[in-house]
């Protein structure tokens, strides 16, 4: 087999932010653009409150001047260059409907955001698990299947975590520092100075601290997947870990993984959990110091105010005046502190979520399975005279529909089994060859046998059957067509298979066995059961054939779940029948059950067995030894007993065992 890997991908690939961002726009540009205003909207309700708050301290010290009352009349008042006749109630009423529209504007975007993320996580998991489908069967022996869940549990709520929280935190955090600090400017250029200079450290410490987490965060979510792979590994192993006793050694090796999965946690969460505090701290100190230029402003003569409102130069000749700016100004650079924070901490996540993203794009972006094959598999109706026709009923009957592309012609050649390999070479990996000119012929009915040690090429062959791999060199044909031509769906319809690894699905004993063709009605399946002699157990279990199986038909034994195997393949009633190692898990008694039912199976097919038991394969037509990927023996039982050869040490030395 291909070895193992886990890409460990550590940041995101050029390009990954574009991409996620063109599918939400896709597919939610309405969503997203108003979400994107209400969160415009909000910031401007924040930006409001000191706004207004310049504007009622200014008629308040124009009405305690005055002795008028300021919550009536129109007061004149003036504030970063704007001029109006208005009085506190006014203002302050103003100021709660923009709160009340800033509160629904929140609540909305926030709904909004989380039902497009939700939705688009559904998409996306589709999409995934669709493709996933797809794959060679290459993909998958050569990725860790914790590495490839990892995909599905934790890349994608880094995503989640992305769309619903980070990037709509990061716009508004960054909307926020632009929109206040162009009204900072408004009010004093120098208190705004003192502001950047603090903005400036805040941004170095995000980036060496943040930029410390980002990096370790990505690093925990690699390991995570490991980590998952193991815990997936070891459930699956878990008996054999009882047996022989791994426990010990089991969690020394999760151990390692786990203590390494808690380095780079701790390291990107101290790096995480002391940026917010040392980026609060920086913040206090500026709030302290912009105080301090205000009041500088204030008592050093001649300092005049400086901003963007008109006039731009302004002399502070009432110090209780210039005491309401300094007040708008502070609530301004706490709120521009604050978003500057926020916008830091959003650093991590959107890294984060680029990272696993890129993760969930390798899986989409991996190569779909190549199917250049033109044959297809046709239901036939058969007439007295021997001769037949192409129909659209669900006949059981099949035959090849061959379009020639020369002439344009259409032959039909009826589906008998018959199987030749002429000459194959394969190798999974260029360096290391599996199988060296390898012949075999099969004709309709014929059971073929391979015999061998393990890695011998004995199942690779019956990969190369299905079309899991192609072939380096050779031809491989059944019923005379190149199967390179044959459609891979169709030609695999046309292939039974039973594992020695068995595979149940959650649902019922029924829905099982019909997965060997979905359109089978009950009686077929009634009768797949017969011959595969499951019928008796089937029918004593608690609710017969609507019995539901879990956990890959843990509830059964390995002679139970074998046999609805054998029965999966009865109701697919296949022509070519290939017996991957069917009976070496389970006990002899349960052989004799198992081998009567596959001998039902086989009756009539041709068939590709694959057994180290040798008394399961002497009735044999034919009989192949391989070694190393070669064929050095082949014939029938008693001509491969009289030569004396490997076979006949095997077969002795089975004997001898037993």
């Amino acid at each position: 087999m291909p070895p193992v890997r886990i890409k460990e991908r550590g940041r995101a690939k050029k390009g990954t932010l574009k991409r996620l961002l063109k599918e939400l726009f896709k597919r939610y540009p309405g969503q997203l653009i108003v979400s994107a205003l209400c969160i415009v909207f909000n910031i401007f309700t924040n930006l409001s409150s000191s706004i207004f708050m310049n504007f009622v301290t200014k008629v308040l010290s124009v009405c305690i001047l005055d002795g008028t009352n300021p919550l009536v009349g129109n007061h004149p008042t003036e504030a970063m260059g704007i001029t109006l006749n208005t009085n506190v109630t006014v203002l302050v009423t103003i100021l709660v409907v923009i709160y009340a529209l800033g509160v629904f504007a929140s609540w909305f975007w926030n709904r909004t955001m989380a039902i497009v993320t939700q939705k688009f996580m559904n998409i996306f998991r589709k999409a995934m698990f669709n493709h996933m489908q797809d794959l060679p069967i290459r993909y998958f022996d050569t990725h860790a299947h914790g590495a490839i869940m990892s995909v599905y549990t934790n890349d994608i709520d880094t995503i989640r975590q992305f769309i619903s929280q980070a990037l709509p935190s990061f716009l508004s955090a960054g909307l926020a520092v632009v929109f206040s600090f162009v009204v900072m400017l408004m009010n004093s250029i120098w208190m705004t100075l003192v502001v950047v200079f603090f903005a400036l450290l805040m941004l170095l410490n995000t980036v060496f601290v943040g930029g410390k987490s980002a990096k370790y965060f990505v690093k925990q979510q690699i390991q995570m997947a490991k980590v998952e792979g193991d815990i997936e590994e070891t459930i699956q192993g878990l008996k054999v870990v009882k047996v022989f006793c791994h426990e010990e050694k089991s969690a020394e090796d999760f151990d390692k993984l786990n203590e390494e999965l808690r380095r780079h946690s701790t390291t990107a969460n101290i790096a995480g959990n002391t940026m917010m505090p040392i980026n609060g701290n920086i913040g206090n100190f500026m709030y302290v110091m912009t105080a301090i230029m205000g009041i500088l402003i204030i008592v050093i003569p001649g300092f005049n105010n400086v901003s963007l409102s008109y006039p731009f130069v302004q002399q502070v000749n009432n110090p209780t005046e210039f005491l309401n700016v300094i007040v708008s100004f502070l609530m301004l650079s706490r709120m521009f502190s604050n978003n500057v924070n926020n916008f830091s901490q959003q650093v991590t996540f959107i890294v984060m979520g680029m990272a696993g993203a890129s993760r969930c794009f390798d899986l989409l972006d991996e190569q779909k399975e190549v199917d250049e094959g033109y044959v297809e598999l046709v239901h036939i109706k058969k007439h007295e005279d021997g001769t037949f026709e192409e129909t659209t009923e669900k006949t059981r009957d099949f035959a090849w529909k061959h379009p020639h592309k020369a002439d344009g012609s259409v032959t039909y050649t009826e589906l008998k089994g018959d199987i030749l390999l002429t000459d194959v070479d394969f190798a999974y990996t260029p360096d290391k060859p599996v199988l060296h000119d390898v012949s075999i012929y099969a004709h309709p009915g014929q059971q073929i046998a391979f015999v061998g040690a393990t890695g011998a090429g004995k199942t690779t062959i019956t990969n190369l059957l299905n079309r899991f791999y192609d072939i380096a060199d050779g031809k491989i044909r059944y019923d005379g067509i190149n199967i390179n031509k044959i459609k891979k769906d169709d030609l695999r319809r046309s292939l039974g298979i039973v594992l020695q690894d068995t595979n149940l699905f959650t649902g019922t004993v029924m829905e099982n066995i019909r997965y060997g063709r979905l359109d089978a009605t009950d009686e077929e399946v009634y009768e797949a059961a017969k011959i595969a002699n499951a019928y008796d157990f089937i029918m004593r279990l608690p609710e017969g054939f609507n019995t539901m199986l879990n956990g890959d038909g843990s509830n059964l034994s390995q002679g139970q779940r074998q046999l609805l195997s054998i029965a999966r393949a009865a109701v697919a009633d296949a022509p070519v029948m290939i017996l991957d190692e069917a009976t070496s898990s389970i006990d002899t008694r349960t052989e004799a059950l198992v081998q009567s039912g596959m001998d039902k199976l086989m009756h009539g097919r041709t068939t590709f067995v694959i057994a180290h038991r040798l008394s399961t394969v002497r009735n044999s037509d034919c009989i192949m030894v391989l070694d190393q990927g070669r064929i050095i023996e082949r014939g029938t039982h008693d001509d491969l007993i009289a030569k004396k050869g490997t076979y006949y040490q095997l077969y002795t030395g089975a004997f001898e065992l037993e």
